[in-house]
């Protein structure tokens, strides 16, 4: 028997090369897909407004512990170092690390050391933190798959949550259109105010 939370129509061909008829039940239907208790935004805005925009939530939501996912290594490295200048408790995550100080920094973050985590999409599966009540993505995901494997990260284990979007591309909006498509769920730009009761567990 095999199970998986995720699995891609390119894996589960590999994987019935290695089976003899195959049965395969779906526990639910993927174009239909909610996060139940996640709240989910978009902000358009320029890539140059980006930095101060973050700032600016970061200062003004409530949060327990936050993850920013970036597209590549580089943006995390740089995006740190620009936290964690600014006094925010900063950690970054990515593939440009050894395992052993990947684990090494996902332990400090799931044990509280730190609030904030920069990370690429090496963190958007599988990884549970209960604290995460916000998941920003500074940059837009490629695809609808990726978005849900990220924002996910909030609102876990029956909590509430947060997921903002950055949009400052056409490609991001098409990006974005097509989320909105695949799993028939409206995702409004974000308001001025947001309550924080809305999106934090009490």
């Amino acid at each position: 028997m095999m199970f998986s939370a995720t699995l891609s129509k390119d894996i589960r061909i590999t994987c019935k090369k290695f089976m003899a008829n195959p049965l395969e039940i779906f526990v639910d239907d993927e174009t239909k897909l909610t996060l139940h208790g996640l709240q989910q935004h978009y902000v358009k805005l320029e890539e140059v407004q980006k930095n101060r925009k973050l700032n600016e939530l970061l200062d003004t939501l409530e949060f327990n512990q936050v993850v920013i996912f970036v597209k590549s290594v580089a943006r995390a490295i740089e995006l740190d170092k620009l936290l964690v200048s600014c006094n925010f408790p900063s950690i970054a995550i990515h593939s440009g690390l050894a395992q052993e100080e990947r684990i090494s920094r996902y332990t400090a973050f799931k044990a509280f050391e730190k609030r904030i985590l920069v990370a690429t999409d090496i963190f958007g599966r599988g990884i549970d933190v209960e604290r995460v009540n916000i998941v920003i993505n500074y940059d837009c995901p490629p695809d609808a798959d990726s978005y849900l494997h990220r924002v996910g990260r909030a609102g876990r284990f029956g909590t509430k949550g947060l997921a903002i979007t950055f949009v400052s591309s056409e490609s991001d909006q098409q990006v974005m259109a097509a989320i909105q498509s695949r799993f028939e769920v409206a995702v409004p730009e974000l308001p001025d105010h947001i309550d924080p009761a809305s999106y934090m567990t009490s």
